[in-house]
């Protein structure tokens, strides 16, 4: 399935999410993470990395000095380097507002090739508004740990400032290489599903720079490894999310390569996995998409996506759709 056909066909809306090159240096913008302010605007966190990367679509057979998947980098700079814009959106999902959220005063000389925060999700826990993902330059060998980054924004001047950083330790494997893609779960405050089947639910601790797990909830099992994905929302009396799975593999010359798919994840309040879509799908038919953010406008449900980490947009799903998925999703499993 072509999400995005499906959607635009009943009534949806895709847009792309454009900054102009001067404020980027003209590389890639991708994984874009809405939120719906309690104020009725639409927000989201935009991420600019420093690369481009290039992706063959096509049999990827003969070799190639690039070979199926390369990132271009800067000639003086073979980082892969994050930075993250705060965005506003109209309510036709156009970007009206933008600024690069200021991370100068708590920036520490980066001591791995990946910098700054990824894939941070957007999300306003206690009335504090968080950019929540992971970063990898704190240590010489890339370890990963999900990350709080407190933002001060000022909407009038439209200025974002970060003004703490907590860095969570994993709840039970202290040793683990790399923590990341949490989906932090919207109405419950420093909560996230850190796997999905069977379920698992930590609670990040900011005054300790520690996690603890919740629980852990055996539900249905998924035919692979779901990860986030998106913000955990209730609709209506569920909780949901879109997850990835990855089928990663080598072409005859050993060269990586990969493909994302996507599911809708169904849990009930317990965060039992109730609900999965029975067959994964796509955005727009590329290999390389990614969901990072959702958010609920109008009663239709507004995804942030990346495509092959040169773009970045919002599809709106309408209702009537993202209930039809649902039910789908519910019915996974049964005769």
């Amino acid at each position: 399935m072509n999400l995005v056909q499906k959607s635009v066909q009943q009534g949806g809306k895709l847009r792309p999410l454009i900054i102009p090159a001067l404020a980027t240096g003209g590389t890639g913008l991708m994984n874009p993470s809405p939120f719906l302010d309690d104020d009725g605007e639409l927000l989201l966190i935009l991420r600019h990395i420093n690369y481009t990367l290039y992706h063959s679509e096509n049999d990827q057979r003969f070799p190639s000095v690039w070979g199926p998947l390369s990132y271009l980098h800067p000639e003086k700079d073979q980082r892969l380097v994050t930075q993250n814009f705060l965005c506003r959106l109209d309510e036709d999902y156009n970007i009206v507002n933008y600024t690069l959220i200021d991370t100068t005063e708590l920036d520490v000389k980066p001591i791995w090739t990946f910098v700054g925060m990824e894939d941070a999700r957007l999300v306003k826990w206690d009335g504090k508004y968080y950019g929540t993902g992971v970063r990898r330059d704190t240590t010489t060998n890339g370890v990963g740990r999900m990350e709080l980054q407190e933002l001060e924004i000022d909407k009038e001047a439209w200025t974002a400032k970060e003004v703490s950083r907590v860095r969570i330790e994993a709840p039970i494997d202290k040793e683990s290489y790399c923590e990341k893609n949490w989906m932090p779960v919207l109405d419950k405050p420093f909560h996230y599903i850190k796997w999905t089947s069977p379920t698992e639910l930590v609670e990040a601790k900011p005054a300790t720079k520690k996690s603890k797990q919740v629980n852990v909830v055996n539900g249905i099992q998924a035919p692979a490894d779901q990860r986030g994905g998106s913000q955990v929302l209730q609709w209506g009396e569920y909780y949901i999310a879109i997850t990835h799975e990855v089928a990663l593999y080598k072409n005859y010359l050993k060269q990586k390569d990969g493909q994302y798919r996507h599911r809708l994840c169904v849990w009930d309040k317990d965060f039992k996995l109730i609900g999965l879509s029975p067959e994964s799908w796509s955005f727009l038919d590329g290999k390389i998409e990614f969901v990072c953010g959702a958010a609920i406008v109008n009663n239709n449900l507004v995804v942030g996506f990346g495509f092959q980490d040169n773009a970045a947009f919002v599809l709106e799903v309408p209702n009537d759709l993202v209930n039809n998925m649902v039910e789908e999703a519910l019915s996974y499993g049964k005769v």
